[in-house]
């Protein structure tokens, strides 16, 4: 019985490990990137990060924006795998080399993946919008929403580095907050953008995780007192 108890609490602490950091969640969005008024790239992108312990299979992965439907989606393109822990930048029109030399100039991270998700009636609004990811089989596996960007310089990044889905985020990234930083080569004086393409902070556990660490916390101590008694 007391075996039974430990191995219980231990499966508890494995799911709420699980809940708190297995789930790939679109950590960083940007609907006024499409004006080539105000970006050198001008297109709009989001970021996708994996949070998991390892490698996820993105092939005939798809988004959405808020129309909310598998049918209405178009694929993800140029990415077939994210790593554990690795975030990838995935732009609405092939921008690469002008994105990157906007964002970083000559300092580019190391391996960092840009893909595409080009495809008719489907793109980011400046207004209000969201944006949801599938499978190859049409599940749903992240999805965010967001209300109005930026009308003016600096133009700010949504910033979901906590790792959040289902949510409607309204964090604006921040320099110097969850690895923000202002774009080095800005369009002009007056385009400055503000963001952290392909680094994310650490996650912090969902309020429902801890709920689930402390049930089995709590249940290996009462295996230790009933062992002591």
């Amino acid at each position: 019985m007391k075996k039974s108890l430990k191995m219980i609490a231990i499966s508890i602490l494995s799911m709420a490990t699980i809940n708190a950091y297995a789930a790939v969640a679109i950590t960083e969005v940007a609907p006024w990137g499409s004006s080539a008024t105000t970006t050198p790239y001008a297109t709009d992108w989001f970021e996708l990060t994996n949070f998991g312990t390892s490698a996820i299979n993105i092939t005939g992965w798809k988004m959405d924006d808020n129309s909310n439907s598998f049918a209405s989606s178009i694929a993800l393109t140029g990415i077939t795998s994210i790593a554990a822990g690795e975030s990838v930048i995935f732009t609405e029109n092939p921008a690469t080399t002008s994105f990157l030399n906007t964002w970083f100039g000559s300092n580019v991270p190391t391996g960092l993946q840009i893909g595409n998700y080009t495809g008719a009636g489907v793109g980011l609004s400046g207004t209000a919008d969201a944006v949801n990811i599938y499978n190859n089989l049409g599940a749903l596996q992240a999805n965010m929403t967001f209300g109005a960007a930026d009308a003016i310089a600096p133009f700010q990044t949504f910033d979901n580095a906590a790792g959040l889905n289902n949510v409607a985020i309204a964090t604006l990234s921040t320099v110097g907050t969850n690895s923000a930083f202002a774009a080095v080569n800005p369009l002009n004086a007056s385009t400055g953008q503000i963001g952290s393409p392909g680094l994310v902070a650490t996650p912090v556990p969902e309020p429902e995780s801890y709920a689930l660490m402390m049930a089995g916390l709590g249940l290996i101590s009462f295996v230790v007192r009933k062992r002591q008694a």
